[in-house]
């Protein structure tokens, strides 16, 4: 029994260390957004839409593959995780969002939201957990622990007649 409660304590203690960093507030951001996300682990790859909205006091993060099929919906509000809707709990794809939006805080704001982070003018990094790589303001890479790779590149906004 002292074994199992020690083992549910390692578990829990564990889940809460692989919590995503999230900043104090959140950075301002051109919002909406809507961004191609290309997943690559080794040779397997995945493309998915990713919108993001503002939400009252917060952010809705709703990601669907390229059939309409949500795969996770997810709301940031008071720097808490909130499930949207009735998809199961996703930490790959809150993992994705919290260095996504590391990703997209502008540079005058890094240093105050993520003061652990380092930057240069194409890339910047927090830690070994997030490395992002620019091509230009919405148009990036970002390599993530256990060998996850994503190019996220914008999608138009308006649609031509």
């Amino acid at each position: 029994m002292k074994r199992l409660l020690w083992l549910a304590c390692a578990l829990l203690l564990s889940a809460c260390a692989s919590r995503p960093p999230l900043p104090a507030q959140l950075p301002a951001l051109a919002l909406p957004l809507q961004l191609h996300v290309q997943r690559q682990q080794g040779e397997q790859r995945q493309d998915w839409l990713l919108v993001v909205q503002q939400l009252d006091g917060g952010l809705r993060w709703s990601m669907i593959d390229p059939l309409g099929i949500p795969l996770a919906r997810q709301r940031l509000v008071d720097g808490q995780w909130q499930a949207d809707g009735l998809l199961p709990p996703n930490p790959e794809a809150r993992e994705l969002f919290a260095a996504l939006l590391f990703a997209l805080t502008d540079d005058q704001q890094l240093a105050t939201l993520y003061p652990a982070a380092t930057a240069t003018a194409s890339d910047r990094q927090l830690g070994q957990r997030w490395h992002a790589h620019y091509r230009s303001r919405n148009d990036l890479t970002l390599d993530l622990e256990h060998g996850l790779h994503y190019r996220i590149s914008p999608l138009p906004t308006e649609v031509s007649p």
